[in-house]
């Protein structure tokens, strides 16, 4: 499923072929209402796209599925990479984990997805979870999970990961920090050279930047303006990842801010050569 950038306040919903852009006050889920939901998917401390979704929000989210008797999957991938960012519209993440689903929610129909890419920066062990107390759901995946293990080794390094639980304290928290400080670079970085970014964030590694007034009117072989702006930032030292099926407003780009300041810094000064230019 991909994610799309609105105002901070909003909320989307697909619906067949048709996407709407529906806004809706914290905890307010009405607009859900005569719609033809059959799974709902939130996505928490994803840290790019909007502020993350305060408690009763969430709330009013698992008392509509349990009214409609719809299942309630939260992916909290970045669950551990939360800081504090500073930004006065920022919401501090609420697992839907830390919510007693007692008179809220069947637990049959609530489950948490996580995984290790994130986190602890390990993609390449390609272990996950599925956070479940359906029977049903427990079921459907024992029927499959044989064909689908993750490799020996990488079960090793996880499960040492894990049970470090003072490393795990630590790590986490050092990533927090290193994170908070990335994030300050590149805002700053940002306001320097004028370019308008997505508040709220607290979370991630990457920002949403506006560079819309930047779009240039010759495509240069490219297929849309984008593309075109993305390859002029590529000749100048510096890759940006348009909109492409992140997004649906033309002239956003996805910055990935999680490495060293002077790298970060540079980046910045190449993007300001080239929205110049």
């Amino acid at each position: 499923m991909s994610d799309w950038v609105f105002p901070a306040s909003a909320r989307t919903y697909k619906r067949g072929s048709r996407i709407k852009n529906l806004l809706a006050r914290p905890g307010d889920v009405d607009f859900l209402e005569g719609l033809a939901v059959q799974l709902a998917l939130a996505s928490l401390a994803n840290g790019c796209d909007k502020p993350d979704y305060p408690r009763n929000t969430l709330v009013a989210l698992m008392k509509f599925c349990q009214r409609h008797c719809v299942h309630l999957i939260s992916d909290e991938i970045y669950a551990c990479s939360t800081f504090d960012s500073g930004d006065p519209s920022a919401t501090e993440f609420t697992s839907i984990l830390a919510i007693d689903p007692e008179g809220l929610i069947d637990t049959e129909r609530l489950h948490v997805t996580y995984g290790f890419s994130k986190d602890f920066g390990s993609a390449g062990l390609r272990i996950g979870a599925i956070i479940t107390r359906s029977r049903a759901v427990d079921a459907a995946i024992r029927g499959v999970i044989r064909f689908h293990n993750p490799a020996g080794p990488s079960l090793a390094i996880g499960a040492a990961m894990l049970e470090d639980r003072k490393w795990c304290r630590e790590f986490v928290e050092l990533n927090r920090v290193k994170l908070k400080e990335a994030y300050g670079v590149a805002t700053l970085g940002l306001k320097d050279i004028g370019v308008e970014y997505l508040p709220g964030s607290n979370a991630g590694f990457f920002l949403w930047i506006d560079l819309s007034p930047y779009l240039p009117t010759d495509l240069d072989g490219e297929p849309n303006a984008e593309f075109a702006l993305a390859k002029k930032l590529l000749g100048n030292g510096v890759f940006l990842h348009p909109r492409e099926e992140h997004s649906l407003r033309p002239g956003w780009f996805r910055m990935v801010y999680t490495q060293e300041p002077d790298v970060v810094k540079e980046g910045i000064k190449r993007i300001k050569k080239t929205i110049l230019q």
